[in-house]
């Protein structure tokens, strides 16, 4: 076998060098990924027997850290350190929009990536401080990115985009590059997951510009989750302990059984994901007795370790093989995530974060919270709103006629009141009314065929609707 994978991996190295697409680089990251997948470089199974619950040294609860200092002069030091990254690789296909993600509207007409910019710039201006904000786009999303980012030029943040690595699709029939067989366009090439940040950050020459500003973290997230706003805390727990990586984690609700969790395994801390783990465990790994914790993907990491790390080609994370078709031909490709680099790092830890610092908007389901009274929005942050007593969120389930963003927007007058609602499930061609209330547990189901309008100022409690009967 090992003799094939390296013919295959000769035979390879000659095509992708002839790729005039993409750079050297690149050319040399998707090889070296390609040949540790062949070696058995990808997810192994973990001893399930090995693995131990970590202590409060590794996982740090937040309730736990030091507080802010009160000096503004101090705080300014901590935030002359830092610098914001978002990862703006991903499109909004799935939520029916064309363009990055990171431009559909949150709420109050603003962007996920105008929060982001009033944020950061809130902070510049309180405390005198030049945090700047990195944006790691992907090949799909970086000329739009560069028109977008032109309108913040007068704010006070200094914006940096760099692209994340191009790297070609793998025909798996004959182990050759997509784009060599006259796939030239967009399909023949995908971005190679958020583990390529830290060769990336280097490659684009943003590391070293960085460091030569005296910036010592970044802190990296994904660009829309919504609770991933600076934490002064987190930033002065990591300077004064000199930890070189922090995962924020945060308990795990039912809602969240699939998403990695941080274990002590042969003295390192490290990711586990459920594609590390032996099938007679994934029950007990999706449990949240076990593993009461999961990664937010919300990421402090050290700028001189990236550097050391990448330079010494060690960061070696566990490869996701995600295949995909194309026009009917099977490809494969090779994916990192940053998370998992976490045991590569010097005195890594997690910090137990509170819920409110995990506010993804994945879905118009998620998008339906964060427009509604359950938040308000204050220099750029999304708080939630005290007057709700129940710390978990409704669970919302919307059918597919709300999946994309504008139908989802056209089928509600406004926004309803879900203060004090507990779930919501909608079905069918269903209307909502200006001023509606929701408590408890609604369901609204629209029979095939017909249109169900919810009317103005319509207060539902514990209710299950499935037609102009039941309002």
């Amino acid at each position: 076998m090992a003799a094939v994978a390296t013919a295959n991996v000769d035979k390879l190295k000659s095509e992708v060098a002839a790729l005039s697409q993409i750079s050297d680089n690149e050319k040399n990251g998707f090889i070296n990924l390609v040949s540790r997948y062949v070696s058995g470089g990808e997810a192994e199974h973990v001893e399930w027997s090995k693995i131990q619950t970590p202590t409060d040294e590794v996982v740090v609860p937040y309730d736990g850290l030091a507080p802010t200092p009160d000096d503004p002069a101090e705080i300014k030091t901590l935030l002359d350190k830092l610098v914001v990254l978002k990862l703006n690789g991903g499109l909004g296909t799935t939520m029916g929009c064309t363009g990055p993600k990171s431009v559909i509207e949150v709420r109050n007409g603003l962007t996920f990536l105008d929060l982001i910019v009033i944020q950061i710039e809130t902070l510049n201006n309180k405390y005198g401080s030049s945090v700047p904000l990195l944006l790691m786009n992907s090949f799909n999303t970086h000329d739009d990115t560069q028109k977008i980012v032109e309108k913040y030029t007068k704010s006070n943040v200094q914006i940096h985009t760099f692209n994340q690595s191009q790297y070609p699709r793998l025909v798996v029939e004959d182990f050759s590059p997509l784009p060599s067989k006259g796939q030239t366009g967009k399909d023949g090439w995908y971005p190679p997951g958020h583990g390529d940040v830290f060769p990336s950050l280097k490659n684009s020459g943003k590391l070293d510009l960085l460091l030569s500003q005296g910036k010592e973290y970044v802190f990296v997230a994904n660009s829309d989750n919504l609770g991933a706003v600076v934490d002064l805390k987190i930033l002065n727990h990591l300077i004064h302990k000199k930890n070189e990586y922090c995962m924020e984690v945060t308990p795990k609700t039912l809602a969240d059984v699939k998403g990695g969790t941080l274990i002590s395994y042969e003295g390192r801390v490290q990711l586990l994901e459920i594609a590390q783990v032996p099938d007679a465990h994934v029950n007990e790994f999706k449990s949240i007795e076990k593993f009461k914790i999961f990664n937010t993907n919300n990421l402090w990491v050290n700028l001189n370790a990236i550097k050391r790390l990448v330079e010494a080609d060690a960061l070696k994370m566990e490869i996701i093989p995600n295949p995909k078709e194309v026009d009917g031909v099977k490809v494969l490709q090779l994916e990192t995530a940053a998370g998992a680099a976490i045991r590569f790092f010097n005195h890594a830890i997690g910090i137990n974060v509170p819920r409110s610092r995990f506010l993804p908007v994945k879905a118009t389901s998620d998008l339906l919270l964060v427009q509604s009274d359950l938040y308000t929005l204050e220099d750029g942050f999304v708080i939630r709103n005290k007057a709700r007593t129940n710390p978990a969120n409704p669970t919302i389930e919307l059918g597919p006629e709300f999946k994309k963003v504008g139908n989802f927007l056209s089928r509600f007058k406004s926004i309803p009141s879900i203060l004090e609602l507990d779930s919501l499930k909608v079905s069918g061609d269903v209307w909502f009314g200006a001023g509606v209330v929701l408590k408890g547990k609604v369901t609204i189901t629209a029979k095939s065929g017909v249109k169900l309008e919810i009317p103005d100022n319509a207060v539902l409690e514990n209710k299950d609707i499935n037609g102009p009967e039941d309002l």
